[in-house]
């Protein structure tokens, strides 16, 4: 990869559409434009047109009329890339985005590498690494929760907050290598007190952000929900009244699930990953055994657990309807004390008022449902809104939901805390220097002041061509 490059892309998804968006980048972008370009309103010279204009005309090769077009033009360095940048809007059609692209190929510009504008943009100072980042994360956002996490990350609040820790942390830095000069002096220039309350209060920050990625995470990757119970209580039937289609197979046959069947749903902008489970029951079938198995797989995965009462099947076998899987329910808290367990009876559409009274004084807190006749099923999406708690976001809170991020901060901290162990044991301030410029390393590899070629290259092979 040459940065020196001129390239080339499609910025908008491939196939057909009204229009496309080819997207060039480079020292050469506007000369090589302007080749082919014909305005419709005289001789038109790009090169000579002010930043961020726009043109009517044509893409023409020698005389060949290939498509009319409007020419967007960014001079460089007010562009996303910080380079000179044409952006080609034509019709969608397929060959005419090949030919407009196979035409500038043939004439010297290079096809764009994924994400290589917005390497370019990074690389000349337009955005840091975790903004960059949060690029990728926008464009794939697909609800309201995920795309708050990418546009505050994008906007630099991440990025100002870990900056500002990391300058405070360099000033004290350089002080200490100051008295590493002066050792014979035995002078110190950095107040010792002062240091005490910085490292404190990075700590506590470092603390929050690595904390906040466990629910960032979720959010940007759909928060996991297991729905479990007997089998025939109607975990599928229910799935597929949330999902109001016919994801999963219902039959009055125990055990139809034998896997795991997945589907998303996103409720008041938050991204739920329902999981209907194979019903949990004492079994000789392998088959599903093994499903039984996956089941308890999934409820340690969740996020949320949907544990499912067949209402009709305590009436039947039950005088004291509901005692028992009371019993039942408090045991799985107790497998999972860390699981957020939320009861649903089902089919309450064939008990009496009096058998559904006596059920709710028995299973307390639980939400009467009938998935069949979709009744509660809005009841139930309430409940799961209460129980997700985004209080975060409203409140403009950094949310971390990036990986690299994660594994960074926690890197940082254990620096960090070996910092602070320092000062609790008097130790030399060329050792306590040592565990600073690591913590200060880690730092400055999420914006990106520290990085390596591996580094980008990995973050930057996963974004799309044209971006």
């Amino acid at each position: 990869m040459n940065i020196n490059d001129t390239i080339i892309a499609l910025a908008t998804p491939s196939g057909i559409g009204a229009i496309a968006v080819i997207r060039l980048s480079g020292k050469d972008s506007i000369r090589s434009v302007n080749t082919f370009f014909k305005s419709k309103f005289g001789n038109k010279d790009l090169l000579k047109q002010h930043t961020h204009t726009l043109h009517l005309g044509h893409i023409i090769d020698n005389n060949r009329f290939i498509d009319e077009v409007l020419v967007s033009v960014f001079k460089d360095p007010n562009s996303y890339t910080g380079e000179n940048v044409v952006e080609i809007s034509c019709h969608g059609s397929v060959f005419i985005q090949q030919e407009i692209i196979q035409l500038f190929i043939k004439n010297g510009i290079r096809l764009a590498n994924p994400g290589e504008f917005t390497l370019r943009a990074f690389l000349n100072g337009k955005l840091d690494l975790s903004q960059a980042e949060a690029v990728a994360d926008l464009i794939a956002s697909d609800s309201k929760a995920s795309h708050q996490i990418a546009m505050q990350q994008m906007r630099g609040g991440f990025s100002n907050e870990i900056e500002q820790l990391r300058q405070e942390l360099l000033n004290f830095a350089s002080l200490i290598e100051l008295e590493l000069d002066f050792a014979e002096e035995d002078v110190e220039f950095a107040n010792r007190d002062d240091f005490q309350k910085l490292v404190y209060k990075i700590t506590s920050v470092l603390k929050r952000l690595i904390e906040s990625f466990a629910f960032g995470n979720v959010l940007k990757n759909g928060i996991p929900v297991a729905i479990i119970g007997e089998p025939n209580v109607g975990k599928s039937t229910l799935l597929n009244a949330l999902l109001n289609e016919e994801k999963a197979i219902v039959s009055e046959i125990a055990g139809t699930t034998r896997d795991a069947i997945e589907d998303e749903l996103v409720i008041e902008g938050v991204a739920y990953r329902f999981i209907d489970t194979a019903g949990i029951r004492d079994t000789e079938d392998v088959v599903e055994s093994i499903g039984i198995e996956k089941t308890y797989e999934k409820i340690e995965k969740a996020q949320l657990v949907l544990f499912l009462v067949d209402g009709e099947k305590e009436r039947k076998e039950s005088r004291s309807l509901g005692r028992g899987k009371k019993i039942e329910i408090e045991n799985i808290q107790k497998k999972y004390p860390n699981k957020k367990i939320l009861t649903i009876i089902n089919k309450v559409d064939l008990l009496s008022k009096k058998e559904i009274e006596r059920l709710k004084s028995n299973i307390q807190q639980s939400i009467l449902i009938s998935s069949k006749e979709k009744t509660g099923i809005n009841k139930l999406k309430d409940e799961l809104t209460k129980l997700t708690n985004i209080g975060a976001l409203s409140n403009n809170q950094t949310i971390v939901s990036n990986s690299r991020h994660f594994e960074a901060l926690n890197n940082a901290l254990l620096e960090i805390n070996n910092v602070q162990n320092g000062i609790d044991t008097n130790l030399s301030s060329d050792l306590i220097a040592i565990d600073i410029r690591e913590a200060l390393s880690y730092l400055g590899e999420i914006t990106g002041k520290v990085t390596t070629e591996d580094l980008l290259g990995n973050i930057f092979a996963n974004f799309c061509i044209g971006k």
